[in-house]
Order: C-alpha cells, then structure tokens, then sequence
C-alpha cells in the first residue's frame, strides 16, 4: 500500500478523497492557491502546501509544481479526484515518469478515450454500438452537408476534444449548417486548444445514462450499475439518480456488458465512466468515456455499498477486484443535486463570497460531500460547486423524500445557491414519474417564469427565521440560560415561516 497520497484538487472532491485515505490509514497532502489557504481540504489534511496563484493555470494546473511537492513530501501516488488535471494525459505520464503512481488510467488509456473521434474509431473496431455519423473530425462544409444529406436531418455537431457542451451545435437544416460548423470549430479552438469537429445523427429527446465501471491492473472488469444524468442544463449535470427509473434488469446486463467491452477495447484500468444516449425505443448508443472518478459516483456507492475511492487506491496499489460481477447487488435507490453558488435571478452566473451561516441537513438516508464552512468565501476562480446533496431510501420514491425534506433544512448566508432550483424539480410530477430526458430542466423552467421569484421571497422567510434562531442563541447565553433547551429558537424559526406562509 501507498506511504503517503497527494490530492492534486481542491474543494469537496479532495476532501472526500482525505477521508479514504485516513480510513485506511494512509498519510494524505493537499496542495493549495493562495485564495485556498483556508480551504476545507487544507484543514482536514495530514499536511498541505501552497502551490501558486488563484488562476488555475499558475496552480491546479501546474503540472511541474504539483510533482515538486510530491517529491518534497515523499509521495507516491498522486489522486487527481475529477477536473483540474484528472483527464490530462499528459500529467499521468509525467506522474510515471517520476516514480510516482498516478490512482487513475495510463496515459495511453486517457489519450484513447479523450478523443471522442478516436474513441469512435476504437468502438467501431470493438463492433460498439454508437450514434450513425463520421468518426474522423469533418474536413469541409461539403462533406459536412455530404453526411447530413445522408444521416437525414436534424444532425448534431461536436468537438472532438470537447465536453461540458463546448463545441456544440444542433442543426436543423442545411441552411444552418456552415454558420453552426464554423462556430463549433471556433467555440472547441478556443476551449480546448484543438477545433476539430465532427457530425452524428442528432437523437431528439434522449436520456443520458452512465455505466461505472471498475478495472483491475490484471484485467478484471466489472460493472457497477447505471446512473441516470439526464437532468441538464446547458449540456451539464444538475441532479443524478441511481438506478436509472428507465432501466430494468436486462436492460442494465445489456448495457453493462457493453460498458465492459469498451473498457477492455480500451486497454483500461481503475475507475471510469462509460456513457450512453437513449433514444425513445430504449436503444442506447456509446457517446463517450469519462476516465476518472464522476461528480456523483455517491449515487453508484449508495446502492452497491462500496466505496469507489477506497477501491481506487486499492487498485492503484496491485490489488485484485475484491468482488466478480454476481457479487455486484443494487440495493434500494439514490438521488443527487449538485449545490452550487450560483444566482438563480441572474441566469445562474456563480455567486461568490462569504458563507456567514449554514445550516446542514441530517438524518436518515442523508448523505453530504461537503467542501466548504460558515465563515469560508467561496472564490470566484473556480468552479462554483459547494456540496453534494444526497438521499437514499428503500426505493425511488422515498429517496426523493428524503432528499426534498433535507433540502428544507439546508441554509446557506451570505452567498445564493441553486438550491431552490431542487426543490422544484424534486416537486414536479414529470420527475416523480420518472418522464424526464435531456431537455426535461428547460422544460420546466420555461414553464414557470415566475417561480424562481417565490423561491426568492421563500428564501428570505427561512433567512429571517435562521438568524431569529441565532439572535435566541445568542441571547440565551448571555442571560446564562441552558441552551441545550432549543425551544424560544425553533419557535422563532416556525414564526417566521408562518409569516411567509411556509407552514
């Protein structure tokens, strides 16, 4: 097993990382930027160091300053947790390259899969079901509305290289495929450094459903069950689910054995993610393979009842899948909202600053990555998410429950969130149902334009009702009163909310 395991992030992922290390017992280091000094991650470490500036470029970007503090450290492995440097393949090779053990795929792996033309070549060969379209980057307008022609209208355009919906363009018809190529190539050139763009069939409707996948360095594979990502907004994901309510047992043997072949045709090894399109008819396509740990991998954990970090560090080390794929059981059903600081009221921009209160569900079924504390600003150099929010129950609907009742208790000051935005799907009936796809989140907000200002004045009720409990707090003690004895402060808290009309 590893001496010591440098987490090359910051935020909740590295935190949730620390903790796996300290179960088992393994010595962790966290590295920092200057507007982290007192991030969480820094103070749950074993030890930390600062590695630069806020821009990411100048710090979790640095490859040669990362690997200088592993060698100062003496650490010899190195998680990447997922952004920042985590898909990189050249900061796996340069990990190789001085002795320290990257917990993640080869370099050779990430390079296969990080190109989505590549990747397509690669299943192609595998005899991988994908979506109809080119599987080399399009060299000319005319080939473009060549292979439209013939795939038939509406196609999709996509960077290569590309993710998080850069590079993107739906194209109705041949009018408006030149304007939509020449902007996908400029929008993938100016993210991702490469413009190559290339076209598929565009399924309409689809569900995003994710296979995880976990390989050992002797060749074993299994699958972990489904993850349903269709919740999305701007081509990224807002709230998952485990398992998928579309899913049904041999749809799930059907996907996950497909999911092991890619990762074999991959050569690949640790965690990863194989990720599928749905189309109306339950088909499912290979759209691409994330070659890291997920954002919402607690889904995944919740229902097998194994610890993907745990394992991840295990693999790394040598060690063989403790398990065979019949040992894999889905138990029950979990669900995950991302809370981010965002603004609800100004199109969801990042809201940074001071947390100056939170409060933070409990309970049964009620699980919290967390990566921040009252009293933390949150910065704006970075990607704005604060927390994980999970619910787990005995089936779907009680997951729900429990997680709409443990966003009621969750509070926030000083920063705005999209908590609310939760709230609403979690309230919906196409989502309880089940009835949900890519374009369901657009849907549903375009159908209420005025609920976000409700939201706003429900906010404000529970602000009010927060601090009228801090006031009791505080009063309390110095009038010397016992404040084990809750009372005057949850009945100024439920005050409040008759007022607002919350209860």
């Amino acid at each position: 097993m590893f001496k010591k395991i440098l987490i090359a992030n910051r935020g909740e992922i590295a935190v949730r990382v620390i903790r796996a290390c300290r179960e088992l017992g393994i010595p962790s280091t966290a590295v920092y930027s200057e507007v982290d000094r007192a991030g969480l991650h820094v103070l749950k470490a074993d030890e930390a160091y600062p590695i630069g500036a806020a821009a990411a470029a100048e710090s979790y970007l640095n490859i040669p300053k990362i690997l200088d503090v592993a060698k100062h450290c003496s650490a010899d492995a190195i998680h990447p947790g997922y952004g920042f440097l985590s898909e990189n393949a050249k900061f796996a090779q340069a990990c190789a390259d001085a002795g320290i053990k990257f917990i993640g795929p080869t370099a050779a792996s990430m390079e296969m899969m990080g190109s989505k033309t590549r990747a397509r070549q690669e299943m192609e060969k595998a005899g991988i079901p994908f979506v109809p379209g080119t599987s080399r980057a399009l060299e000319s307008v005319k080939q473009a509305k060549e292979v439209a022609a013939k795939l038939g209208y509406p196609v999709m355009l996509k960077a290569a290289a590309g993710g998080g919906g850069k590079g993107m363009r739906l194209v109705h018809d041949a009018r408006e495929l030149q304007p939509a190529l020449e902007a996908a190539q400029s929008e993938a050139q100016r993210a991702f450094g490469d413009g190559e763009v290339y076209l598929e069939k565009a399924i309409l409707n689809p569900r995003h459903i994710e296979m995880q996948v976990l390989a050992d360095e002797q060749g074993d594979v299994v699958y972990l069950g489904e993850r349903e990502c269709s919740i999305q907004r701007r081509h990224q994901k807002v709230l998952e689910e485990a398992p998928s309510p579309l899913v049904d047992s041999d749809m799930r043997q059907r996907m996950g054995e497909v999911a092991v072949r890619v990762a074999k045709a991959a050569r690949y090894r640790n965690a990863g993610t194989v990720e599928f399109l749905v189309d109306q008819e339950k088909n499912f396509y290979f759209l691409e393979m994330n070659t890291r740990l997920q954002v919402e991998h607690p889904v995944t954990e919740l229902i097998t009842g194994l610890d993907l970090v745990d394992l991840q560090i295990r693999i790394a080390a040598g060690e063989r899948l403790p398990f065979r794929q019949e040992d894999v059981l889905i138990r029950g059903h979990a669900v995950e909202c991302r809370i981010y600081a965002e603004d609800p009221d100004n199109n969801y921009f990042p809201s940074p600053g001071k947390i100056t209160t939170l409060f933070t569900p409990e309970g049964p079924g009620i699980r919290l990555d967390s990566g921040v504390y009252a009293g933390w600003t949150v910065p704006v150099d970075y990607d704005p998410l604060l927390a994980k929010l999970i619910g787990h129950g005995q089936d779907r609907p009680q997951a729900i429950s429990r997680l709409a009742r443990a966003l009621e208790e969750f509070f926030v000051a000083g920063i705005k969130t999209n908590a609310a935005l939760f709230r609403r799907i979690l309230a919906d009936e196409g989502f309880q149902s089940g009835k949900i796809d890519t374009g369901y989140l657009e849907r549903l907000l375009s159908s209420e334009p005025d609920g976000g200002k409700k939201e706003t004045a429900s906010i404000a009720a529970i602000a009010a009702a927060a601090f009228a409990v801090l006031d009791a707090a505080s009063k309390a003690v110095g009038n010397g009163t016992n404040t084990t004895d809750t009372g005057a402060g949850a009945s100024s808290w439920k005050k409040a909310a008759r007022v607002e009309g919350l209860t």
